[in-house]
């Protein structure tokens, strides 16, 4: 258990949050939530001791080992992958490098032979004896295989280094388990087993994540940073998500008696506890959600973008023909013979575990790449917005303010009509004069479906809207493309994105292509499990 008691932290002028009291419980996992710089990470390390508030302190339950999800992919470039992960615990560690040392004494003496009996005793009681096996079993379920296991660190890829340093954080049964984006980089298959692993994990989870599939399926609390404060709820994601917005209803409309509002709150919950996906959360968490009360949902201080494209005109009956398209990129074959067809009503996920495959695809379709062989063709009632991976072409030698960038894309050239484009994503006031060279990673992609929205186009080809946003825009942009009334290509890491946005899914792969007309956790149950 961790307690948290009157922190508050300020940096010069700036208060991140105030008088935050607050407990951790073991058989929990809290997601802590709020908009980008609210101080989300830095919380997180105050409560791993990397930083330390200004007021207040935080206790842990003496006996508890509290592990850390790593950042620095660099830090164990000399160490094998095996031993990187056993270090998560750093006493058992310890304990195994002062018996090899131990034991390689020449001149092995009655004093070394006590130290040695006691260091066997503390390492069976840690679980020593099965800390290699236990180790190569979580570098397996994040898929890592055995043959990488011996390997040093400094071996192995960007995103492979990823998941032994997220072994490293889950070895040895921690008591709490503090972790900032552990989803990144993961594929599939890794979150599914990680999703798993924390559902079943007796000890407390503190977690950050832009993932809402992976809030919503693992999380019992969400520990809210708006307002300066930190405040708990119980439930997911959604349900908090949800529950915010009911209350933001119920402010806005004051004649409403409180009655009607409470069945309503009832309703709500009862819906949510009825959804619970796994047996352990759902138990605990309907207990929880049963003692909530109309007073305890609070509305957020969030700002949400507006999100929403409009086409000018319908699609005909020919929008997209795709056949047998091939593409070899730097003597690696990327497409090969990529056949089919877009009907009216399609919003396509493009699901390949190869990002380069999307991406080159969806070059090829908007002209900006040629294949090697095939065609594809767009019907004459087609018109196409864009949204590419890479957008630096879009800003970096740019010193346009944005309502002058984004003039070059509007027929209508009034300063009042572009800056109301600008206002629905949060650009307003003296932020719509900003350069745009300047602007943030989130702040581009804002910029970049500010632009698709004045398109009207009737056809939305994105290839990974979600990268840098917030849950907040995640959010925005999601429903914005649920209400789209025309056709999507897309592609996502988003899990819930891609189930609420897509009803077909193409998976291009090396043996071939998957293209079913279902919902995105229907295709993983069919083709994945």
């Amino acid at each position: 258990m961790i307690t948290v008691t009157n922190v508050s932290l300020r940096y010069g002028e700036r208060k991140l949050f105030d008088d935050v009291n607050l407990k951790f419980t073991p058989g929990n996992c809290y997601g802590v939530i709020g908009a980008n710089g609210a101080g989300k990470s830095t919380f997180l390390n105050i409560l791993s001791g990397e930083i330390e508030p200004n007021t207040g302190d935080v206790s842990v339950l003496p006996g508890t080992r509290v592990s850390v999800l790593k950042q620095d992919h660099y830090e164990y470039d000399e160490n094998q992958v095996i031993q990187t992960v056993i270090m998560g615990n750093p006493r058992l560690y310890e304990i195994m490098k002062e018996k090899d040392e131990l034991y390689a004494k020449t001149d092995f003496t009655d004093e070394d032979g006590i130290k040695a009996s006691e260091l066997e005793g503390e390492f069976a009681e840690l679980n020593g004896w099965e800390a290699e096996s236990e180790a190569s079993m979580l570098l397996q379920g994040l898929g890592i295989g055995t043959e990488l296991h011996e390997k040093l660190m400094a071996d192995l890829t960007g995103s492979e280094k990823v998941k032994v340093l997220l072994a490293q954080a889950l070895f040895g049964k921690p008591g709490v388990l503090i972790l900032d984006e552990p989803t990144n980089h993961l594929d599939i298959k890794s979150i599914a087993w990680l999703e798993e692993f924390l559902i079943e994990f007796e000890g407390t989870v503190i977690v950050v994540s832009h993932d809402r599939h992976f809030l919503n399926k693992v999380c019992t609390h969400m520990a809210d940073v708006d307002f300066g404060k930190i405040r708990l709820y119980v439930g997911n994601y959604d349900f908090w998500y949800e529950s915010s917005q009911l209350a933001q209803q119920m402010m806005k409309d004051q004649n409403k008696k409180k009655e009607d509002k409470i069945k309503q709150l009832q309703e709500f919950i009862a819906r949510f506890s009825a959804n619970a996906s796994k047996s352990k959360q759902a138990t605990s968490r309907k207990k929880l959600l049963d003692k909530i009360t109309l007073d305890d949902i609070q509305p957020s201080n969030r700002r949400y973008p507006f999100v929403g494209f409009k086409p000018e005109r319908e699609v005909g009956n020919d929008i997209l023909i795709v056949d047998g398209i091939s593409k070899t990129i730097d003597g690696q074959k990327i497409l090969d013979n990529v056949s089919f067809t877009v009907s009216k009503g399609d919003k396509i996920a493009f699901v390949s575990e190869n990002e380069i495959v999307n991406t080159t695809l969806f070059k090829i379709l908007m002209g900006e790449m040629e294949p090697d062989s095939g065609s594809f063709r767009w019907g004459v009632t087609i018109t196409k917005a864009y949204f590419p991976k890479d957008n630096n072409e879009f800003f970096n030698d740019c010193a346009l303010s944005l309502v002058d960038w984004m003039r070059q894309y509007s027929v209508d050239q009034t300063e009042t009509y572009v800056r109301g484009f600008l206002g629905r994503m949060l650009f307003s006031g003296e932020e719509a004069l900003k350069q745009v060279n300047v602007l943030s990673g989130g702040e581009r992609v804002r910029c970049m479906l500010s632009r698709m929205m004045l398109s009207s186009a009737n056809v939305l080809v994105l290839d990974q809207p979600t990268n840098h946003l917030d849950l907040e825009s995640i959010t925005a942009v999601n429903n914005g493309l649920q209400s789209y009334s025309s056709n999507i290509l897309f592609t996502s890491h988003d899990h819930q994105f891609i189930e609420t946005v897509a009803n077909r899914i193409i998976d291009i792969t090396s043996d071939g292509m998957i293209d079913r007309r279902m919902t995105y956790d229907e295709y993983l149950e069919q083709f994945k499990s």
